[in-house]
Parts: structure tokens; C-alpha cells; sequence
């Protein structure tokens, strides 16, 4: 709620769930040295302490042609006790929520725009539905909540 809603109107953000026969795409971040503690220290607060997340180590495989293999990834994965997880609904609520809700790190409509165009350049070979759904959900809700002249994103 804090990044992208409040406690009126929670946002909604990408949020993995384990699942063994899953996978997701996104991006690593290889830490050395110093910053291996610093990180871990602020996202092992952020997520697992205030967060209601669990950690896991998974296998990553990045898409250079030059990684012949995996590398253990650290994630953070939703558990059902996190009192900022909305669960499942629609594409069509899901868009409706995130039209409504804005937080400190900025609207939710920017945050899934910039999420499906981040996965159409970097993952152009990945068809996300779920993704997509509620992208196409809220652009259709958009023109009866907000006057053509108002800017959606600054």
C-alpha cells in the first residue's frame, strides 16, 4: 500500500507467489562486496520484517547468449499473511484498483504501464495474458473515469 496506494486505496504491484512448476521473468542485480550486506540488510527489512514476504533461492537464468548456466537468485515470495496482499481477482477489478490508488513512489497506472512496456522490450517473446488482460482493462476503463484533457502520467 505504501509504494503505489495507501490504506484507503491499496495499489497493486507485481507480487510472486510460489508455485514449483512456475517461473517469471524480470531482472537480477549481481551484488559484490559491501553492497551484499547493505542490500540485504534494506530488502530483508522492506519485505520480509514490514513486508510479510518469505525468502527463497531460485535458479535464474539470465538471457545473455554468453550464461551457459544458471545462477541462485534470492526472491521475496508473497505468503498468505501479508496484510498488504490483496489476492486474486479479474483483470477487470484488478485494472478498476489500480486506477483508484496512488502512493509515495507514484500512481499505480503508471507503475503496470511501465511494467507491460519494460516486458514488451526487454521480454518480446514473452505473451504475460495476465499482464496484458488487465492493461487492456484499464486502458478501457480510463476514458470514463478521466477527461481526454487531464494527463494520466507526468
Amino acid at each position: 500500500t505504501f509504494h503505489r496506494g495507501n490504506e484507503k486505496t491499496p495499489g497493486r504491484v507485481v507480487t510472486l507467489q510460489e508455485d514449483y512448476n512456475g517461473y517469471t521473468w524480470g531482472v537480477g542485480y549481481e551484488l559484490h562486496g559491501l553492497q551484499i550486506a547493505a542490500v540485504l540488510k534494506y530488502l530483508n527489512i522492506r519485505e520480509a520484517v514490514l513486508g510479510g514476504y518469505d525468502t527463497k533461492l531460485v535458479k535464474f537464468y539470465p538471457q545473455e547468449e554468453e550464461a551457459d548456466e544458471p545462477v541462485l537468485a534470492l526472491v521475496y515470495i508473497a505468503t498468505p499473511q501479508n496484510p498488504s496482499y490483496l489476492g486474486p481477482a479479474s483483470e477487470e477489478d484488478i485494472a478498476a484498483q489500480i486506477i483508484v490508488s496512488s502512493g509515495r513512489a507514484g500512481h499505480n497506472i503508471e507503475y503496470l504501464l511501465r511494467l507491460a512496456d519494460f516486458m514488451r522490450y526487454h521480454c518480446p517473446q514473452v505473451e504475460d495474458e495476465h499482464l496484458f488482460s488487465i492493461e487492456e482493462a484499464l486502458i478501457s476503463i480510463l476514458p470514463c473515469i478521466y477527461p481526454a484533457e487531464e494527463p494520466l502520467v507526468q
